[in-house]
């Protein structure tokens, strides 16, 4: 089963980015995919198939958007894990 999202957006949007109404989209779709990455509600897995990607191209592509491969494993998850460890 596959769903859709309609955005209405101006048409002003896109192109003060110099995109293309296609290139927007996936943008968008891109963006969305890498924040709920980032909150830690998808796997990187799951993202990098929505996108079409291998997980290794979706966790390089991360750096574009300034995300850490570790999503929402924070210092105080890593501070937490040395004094358990």
């Amino acid at each position: 089963m596959k769903g859709t999202i309609n955005i209405a957006f101006p048409e002003s949007l896109a192109n003060s980015l110099r995109m293309s109404e296609e290139e927007f989209g996936l943008e968008v779709k891109t963006s969305s995919l890498v924040k709920l990455y980032e909150l830690g509600k998808v796997s990187s897995g799951v993202a990098a198939s929505v996108l079409g990607l291998s997980r290794l191209e979706f966790l390089e592509l991360l750096s574009k958007y300034k995300v850490s491969v570790l999503g929402a494993y924070d210092l105080d998850d890593l501070k937490e894990d040395i004094a358990n460890a």
